[in-house]
């Protein structure tokens, strides 16, 4: 499971709306479907070559660079769009595989791809009855 609690989240949109700038974290959509995890950053206006996805533990690290080079003689009217280098980090739970994460860049979404670990996954469990000297009882364990 995707551990989805970010301590600094409200302080961060406090400070920013205090000083008039808009946020500057990379907006995200996650849902589990079936035994994947998908999440999906918006990532508007990023050269995918800047883009840097790192699994380090049990933590997922975007990171992204966005930059508009001004040229001399340019009269900047209206700057709203954030520049610079934003990141974004998701903790992942231990039922999950780092190790076969798969990412894709499409239209501005950085998808991701977290499958969930094989030890996590339901399975079935025998049962047996008697002491063990009975038949043995097929039961099947259910997703939480």
């Amino acid at each position: 499971m995707l551990v989805r609690f970010d301590p600094f989240r409200d302080l961060d949109r406090l400070t920013q709306s205090w000083a008039g700038n808009r946020p500057s974290v990379m907006p995200i959509d996650a849902y589990r479907r079936g035994d994947r995890f998908f999440v999906h950053f918006d990532v508007p206006g990023i050269d995918p070559d800047s883009l840097e996805l790192t699994v380090e533990k049990n933590v997922l690290s975007v990171r992204a660079e966005r930059s508009w080079q001004r040229e001399e003689g340019d009269e900047v009217l209206v700057s709203e769009r954030p520049q610079g280098s934003f990141t974004r980090q998701l903790f992942l739970g231990e039922g999950l595989d780092a190790e076969h994460i798969e990412a894709s860049y499409d239209n501005g979404v950085l998808s991701v791809v977290v499958p969930v670990a094989e030890q996590a996954k339901p399975r079935k469990v025998a049962i047996s009855s008697d002491g063990g000297r009975g038949e043995a009882i097929e039961a099947s364990s259910t997703e939480a």
